[in-house]
């Protein structure tokens, strides 16, 4: 019977070894779902030997039995797309800051929202800061620049 040595990191044998990576996390998994369905360890004790919960074991064997060693590969959490921010909205608010420099985020944001797109006042000023488009303020130099001019004629 094969077990796995987590101090060790390794598949343990009659015969021998197997060293396991330590950031292998479809070789841990897989001998999760061994150790529970055919050392005898039971589902329960092979989750909780290897930090998972029993919800998690029964869906990892199902995606093992589904699509194999391929289904116990983690993937990237949270949404895949920007799915407020598409392409068209990040025009328009392009278009509107164009069409009008000095119109406030928040113009933007209910422009938009009135034409039907669901889109917030931060996701504006993100695409506004991710493109450069801020407004631009006068440094204190130019500022005393331009008070003289004012105060010479």
């Amino acid at each position: 019977m094969i077990q796995f040595n987590d101090s060790k990191s390794a598949l343990i044998g009659q015969a021998g070894s197997l060293a396991v990576r330590s950031d292998d996390e479809v070789t841990r998994k897989l001998v999760m779902l061994i150790e529970g369905e055919c050392g005898g360890l039971g589902p329960l004790a092979a989750a909780r030997k290897h930090g998972y919960s029993k919800q998690r074991y029964f869906q990892l064997r199902d995606l093992f039995s589904n699509q194999g060693a391929v289904g116990l590969v983690s993937h990237k959490r949270g949404p895949k797309t920007n799915y407020r921010r598409t392409s068209e909205i990040v025009r328009q608010i392009i278009r509107y800051r164009f069409l009008d420099p000095r119109s406030s985020v928040e113009v933007i944001a209910q422009k938009l929202r009135q034409l039907g797109y669901m889109i917030s006042t931060r996701s504006v000023e993100r695409v506004i800061a991710d493109y450069g488009l801020q407004k631009k303020t006068p440094h204190s130099s130019t500022k005393r620049r331009q008070r003289r001019r004012r105060d010479a004629r």
